[in-house]
């Protein structure tokens, strides 16, 4: 997948394009469900398949006191759309000057100018330029007017049953409420943090179960506080079941500000300080809870470890 950057790169004048447009936070299902018909789209008009993107969420930008938390890195939100097998990835610099671009002005910017765009692809409930005037039928009229083909797609479900259609909120509300199961079927994978491990306040040895202590940006998206069961990916690849606890250490410390991110490496030794590591989450185990001392605590973290490896499956 090639990278194009706004206000930067455009295509040669004889490549033309089939091109999503979104935020793609989590690049969940129903995002999977788009790229998958551009694909299609690109193939059935001879075109280059593309993703349009934004370096940064657009609340950040324009309402940040409730921004949402972000499920992916840009970083990690461009791997997975190159899994998708796109042939090109356009990122836009969102700031506050397109933020203030009219709807027309950003689809030739974008779509005509950069792009050469014969067929555009976005969900249903799309919204675009200054103040989200745009929509879909805005896209479809210009579309009308400058030669492309405007395909929206409507929102899809999990599974039949599911309440709501997938999407980032709802993603961002299974996490908050600690069914990263849930979460995980809304994605089509596992919900994945990553940080560099620091040093913690040394109480592993104490306990008898020594953690990677990983700081996730506040900015990312937390499942709740409480103790799950799930996986570490360490820098040569390595993939290590763990119990990962998420809270603020109840039995230490009365009134911690910040919940922490610790994981412990299951039938695993070795010092990984300084390592960037990747923890997913697959299924809950328990609420955090305050203990009445450290033997207490090391006999529930026997049981977690235990939980922890029944569920990966571990022998």
């Amino acid at each position: 997948m090639e990278l194009l950057h706004d206000r930067r790169d455009q295509l040669p004048a004889a490549v033309s394009v089939a091109a999503a447009i979104g935020v793609f936070d989590g690049v969940h299902l129903g995002h999977q469900e788009v790229l998958t018909h551009v694909r299609k789209t690109a193939e059935r008009l001879g075109a280059a398949s593309a993703v349009v993107t934004f370096d940064a969420h657009p609340a950040h930008v324009v309402r940040p006191e409730n921004a949402p938390k972000l499920l992916t890195t840009l970083e990690q939100k461009l791997e997975l759309l190159e899994a998708q097998g796109l042939d090109y990835a356009y990122v836009i610099q969102f700031d506050e000057v397109r933020a203030g671009t009219r709807p027309e002005e950003f689809v030739e910017q974008v779509f005509l100018d950069a792009l050469h765009a014969r067929a555009v692809v976005v969900g249903e409930d799309f919204h675009f330029g200054k103040g989200r005037t745009g929509n879909v039928a805005e896209l479809e009229r210009l579309g009308a007017e400058w030669g492309f083909e405007v395909v929206p797609l409507k929102l899809i479900r999990h599974h039949r049953d599911a309440r709501e259609p997938v999407s980032s909120t709802a993603v961002r509300r299974a996490l908050a409420g600690g069914d990263v199961a849930q979460a995980a079927a809304m994605l089509g994978r596992g919900y994945e943090v990553r940080g560099t491990v620091v040093p913690g306040d040394k109480r592993g040895g104490t306990v008898g179960f020594p953690t990677a202590n990983v700081p996730v940006p506040k900015c990312m998206a937390w499942p709740a506080d409480a103790v799950y069961a799930g996986w570490c990916t360490l820098p040569d690849g390595q993939r290590r079941g763990c119990a990962i606890n998420i809270g603020r250490r109840p039995t230490f410390f009365e009134h911690a500000e910040q919940s922490l991110l610790e994981a412990h490496l299951i039938d695993f030794e070795g010092d990984l300080y300084g390592c960037e590591v990747r923890v997913e989450f697959v299924d809950f185990l328990r609420s955090e809870r305050k203990f009445e001392g450290i033997e207490q605590l090391s006999a529930q973290l026997a049981v977690d470890v235990a939980d922890a490896r029944r569920r990966l499956g571990l022998s």
